[in-house]
């Protein structure tokens, strides 16, 4: 029960990595708002919604909240904060995994499809970032989380879903570097290809073998949630480097 008394945010928590990383934080003892858009099954082609995994947490013991949060609204975003602080306390730990990508190519993408993606992975990113870091600050204490990708530098499938998760790494690092007097680290998660209720709702056939876990990313949040804010922050963590940093999970 490392992050016993310990309160979290995840948002797109309702499946894949958010979902695992929200379910190893209320492991840990974390109380852990779960933040999505998914509130209803068949709302989404994928399984899950925010009660779900909210449900998931309760019967492991765990202490978790479910909020509808569209990450590109900030009145959901206030909300999302407001309730975060007054059922379960102030905000220890913020991790931005909401995302959302596209798979046309660049001529035919439409613009509307365009600023969806940078809307949620980037604008979301910053306002969530922004609605919870003043109280971090003024606690000289925090650990924001950042979800980047694989495709930040791997020039591969979509556009503005690369934009976006290189943008975040950026994003990353010179916030860190503001923040570090604050005692307020922050961190970008970079996974590869992960095995989520995504890639088998849309590529059943695809072979996953070789591919990554969500849990290992959720039991990898533990461990920098966990760290000493200055001697962890400012870092791009892909696998390699976080088993180097703590060993294999």
């Amino acid at each position: 029960m490392q992050l016993s008394g310990k309160v979290a945010i995840v948002t797109g928590a309702s499946r894949g990595i958010g979902k695992a990383i929200a379910i190893e934080l209320a492991r840990a003892g974390a109380a852990v708002t779960i933040a999505a858009r998914t509130v209803k099954p068949g709302q989404s082609p994928s399984p899950g919604t925010i009660y779900a995994t909210v449900d998931e947490i309760q019967k492991l013991g765990g202490k978790a909240i479910a909020v509808k949060c569209d990450v590109t609204q900030e009145t959901d975003i206030e909300e999302m904060v407001k309730q975060a602080n007054q059922q379960l306390g102030p905000i220890d730990i913020l991790v931005n995994n909401a995302g959302i990508t596209t798979t046309e190519s660049f001529l035919k993408l439409p613009i509307e499809k365009w600023d969806l993606v940078i809307g949620v992975n980037l604008r979301g990113t910053f306002l969530c970032t922004k609605a919870v870091l003043p109280q971090m600050v003024s606690r000289k204490s925090g650990h924001i989380i950042n979800m980047s990708s694989i495709l930040a530098h791997r020039i591969q499938y979509s556009i503005p879903y690369g934009v976006t998760k290189a943008a975040i790494e950026r994003f990353t690092l010179g916030l860190a570097k503001e923040m570090r007097k604050f005692n307020v680290a922050v961190n970008a998660l970079r996974p590869d290809f992960t095995v989520t209720e995504a890639v088998t709702t849309y590529m059943p056939d695809i072979d996953t073998s070789g591919w990554q876990r969500p849990e290992m990313w959720g039991k990898y949040t533990i461990l920098i949630a966990t760290n000493d804010a200055q001697s962890l922050t400012g870092r791009i963590l892909d696998e390699a480097a976080l088993k180097e940093i703590f060993g294999a999970v």
